[in-house]
């Protein structure tokens, strides 16, 4: 028989500068001595953003006014199962202290592999880590510069996570394109993962690689080391089973709406957009027709964000386009 799960509300608060808090367990609890997020069990009946209210004042001695959700997790210890339900927040009121006698620290996300964590919060640390909306680029046309003035557009506007897509060329082209495609992208200080095979993210220093679905069934291992990103596109439960058990760290759920480019395929919808977002142990994106209003629906049904290519690739100020689509995010915020 399945144990029922404990369900724990989880507080991703930052600060200006984007620093994360992080607490202590105290050494005498389950996992205890590691670092974790702050938060507590919910109990019976109770509102999940109520029991987030509650244990941030019994923790730190603060409150906040605005939630959004970041992730849920299910995760079986050998002597518990628990469900994260994390969300972020933001408009404290109060200055967070350990009020458990607990110690705190604001970490940067980037630093917060370097700190030992239960296994079950990693997932949250890659959703940190990650921004809302990720970029796929369109095909590359016969001027390269073209693209590159397209992509840098986009960077400037507040792009900052990149999937470089170019299947019409050829291994060489790819090459050489992945490498100064990456080159922009590390000027921006964003990340770019390339959807070819893994050796070539090594060799153009690119940050990791996207696996497409036929890819991503050819592998029984993750393709790439830690430090590395690695996502897949998933259409299918099975194919979420799958990129998770290569240990992927986000998927990209495909096409939940129709599309121009992919016409004939079956299209998820959004309720099974949530219902893989619910199985997911992993960030998940939606992709397909995917604008600045469907960005709040995706976070509302639980993913990451969204992954998008025409309405900011194609768009005639790319730039203006991609500051438009983030902004959205805005309202997806919960106002308590």
């Amino acid at each position: 028989m399945a144990k029922t799960p404990t369900h724990v509300a989880v507080a991703v608060i930052t600060r200006e500068g984007g620093d994360v808090l992080i607490a202590r367990r105290p050494d005498h609890l389950h996992q205890g001595g590691k670092w974790e997020f702050p938060g507590g069990k919910v109990e019976s009946g109770e509102p999940v953003l109520e029991a987030l209210q509650r244990e941030m004042t019994e923790e730190l001695g603060v409150t906040a006014r605005r939630f959004l959700p970041l992730i849920r997790i299910h995760y079986a210890y050998t002597d518990k199962d628990v469900l994260l339900d994390v969300w972020q927040v933001a408009d404290l009121v109060g200055e967070p202290n350990g009020r458990e006698g607990q110690p705190i620290a604001w970490v940067s996300p980037e630093l917060l592999s370097e700190y030992s964590f239960p296994e079950a919060n990693l997932p949250i640390i890659t959703a940190v880590c990650l921004p809302r909306v990720l970029l796929v680029t369109g095909e590359p046309e016969q001027d390269r510069s073209q693209f590159l003035r397209q992509l840098e557009a986009a960077l400037r506007g507040g792009i900052r996570l990149v999937q470089l897509r170019a299947k019409t060329l050829d291994p060489a082209q790819f090459f050489e394109l992945a490498r100064r495609a990456t080159e922009l992208c590390h000027r921006y200080r964003a990340k770019i993962l390339v959807n070819a095979d893994p050796d070539v993210a090594v060799k153009v220093n690119a940050d990791g690689v996207h696996l497409s679905s036929l890819r991503l069934n050819q592998l029984s291992a993750r393709p790439l080391p830690r430090g590395k990103l690695v996502s897949a596109s998933v259409h299918s439960e099975r194919e979420l089973l799958k990129a998770q058990s290569v240990g992927v760290d986000f998927a990209i759920a495909a096409p939940v709406n129709p599309t121009k480019t992919h016409p004939c395929a079956q299209s998820l919808g959004w309720d099974e957009f949530q219902r893989l977002a619910e199985l997911a142990s992993v960030p998940l994106f939606a992709l397909g027709g995917m604008r600045a209003e469907q960005l709040v629906e995706a976070c509302q049904k639980g993913g990451q964000g969204i992954a998008v290519l025409g309405a900011i690739w194609s768009a005639v100020d790319g730039a203006n386009a991609a500051m438009s689509i983030i902004a959205a995010q805005d309202r997806a915020w919960v106002a308590v």
